[in-house]
């Protein structure tokens, strides 16, 4: 007789988070096997995004584990036809990301959307059932919102990756400096719009600090001045990048699921 074991270390997935710390980028990276255990985690704080000691990071890590067949960059912006076109980091803004790094080191990239990730990470914590709608809101501290759309098992992403770019309508609030009723206010009407053109199931608001008691009794007095049909459920949630970081894991190893080409 004899015992087979599955061998979780064939192959390794790469995660790259790009985000901001206390004004400054932090590049994440973490290892995962097939099981999604964590083999290593770094943080690399950047004072100017530089992509020569990026890509140096990146290097360092696949010489340490040569199994890695495929590297997840999740970034806050949007890319166009490979582009990176809409960022709130400004030194990300033109750059190729997935194809300059697939060209570097040979391995089969993904680049995605942080609020993209997000949703993905929340379905998947919250274990809801795949034919559902839900879209996330995110609202940085510091930064225009930005929104993802989880539609039919997967990111409704429109024509040209697009699609949640929320902070060009107009007449968006997206902090409290003009008071917190005028914030909520802006919020509310995100979700009055959100949920006239997409009718979801849930919209998951992330913003840390927010004063859930007040905005839920602010949203209960809106709800009652514009009456709709209906109104989805609205959760509130400071786990951002807890979801992001779930997320990003779990559509990079959904790349391992498939036969992987790589064009030189």
């Amino acid at each position: 007789a004899l015992t087979y074991r599955f061998n979780y270390e064939y192959s390794l997935a790469l995660i790259i988070h790009i985000n901001e710390k206390q004004g400054m980028d932090v590049v994440s990276t973490t290892v995962v096997n097939l099981n999604e255990d964590v083999l290593m985690k770094e943080e690399h704080p950047f004072r100017i995004f530089d992509a020569t000691q990026f890509y140096s990071i990146i290097q360092d890590i696949i010489s340490l584990y040569p199994s890695i067949k495929v590297i997840g960059i999740g970034i806050p912006g949007q890319s166009v036809d490979g582009e990176i076109t809409v960022s709130s980091h400004e030194r990300l803004n033109g750059i190729r990301l997935a194809e300059d790094v697939q060209s570097q080191f040979g391995l089969p990239v993904i680049v995605e959307n942080d609020v993209n990730a997000a949703v993905c990470g929340y379905v998947y914590r919250e274990q809801i059932d795949e034919d559902q709608c839900v879209l996330a809101v995110y609202f940085p501290e510091n930064s225009p919102p930005g929104m993802g759309i989880y539609l039919r098992n997967g990111v409704l992403k429109g024509k040209h990756g697009l699609a949640g770019e929320i902070k060009f309508l107009p007449s968006i609030v997206w902090d409290e400096s003009k008071g917190r009723e005028v914030f909520f206010k802006s919020v509310c009407e995100i979700i009055q719009i959100l949920q006239s053109v997409f009718d979801p199931n849930q919209i998951v608001v992330y913003r840390e600090n927010i004063e859930e008691e007040a905005f839920y009794h602010f949203l209960e007095a809106y709800k009652a001045k514009h009456e709709m049909p209906l109104y989805p459920d609205i959760v509130l949630s400071d786990l951002f990048y807890e979801d992001f970081k779930t997320g990003l894991r779990g559509l990079t190893l959904k790349e391992l699921e498939r036969p992987i080409i790589v064009f030189k």
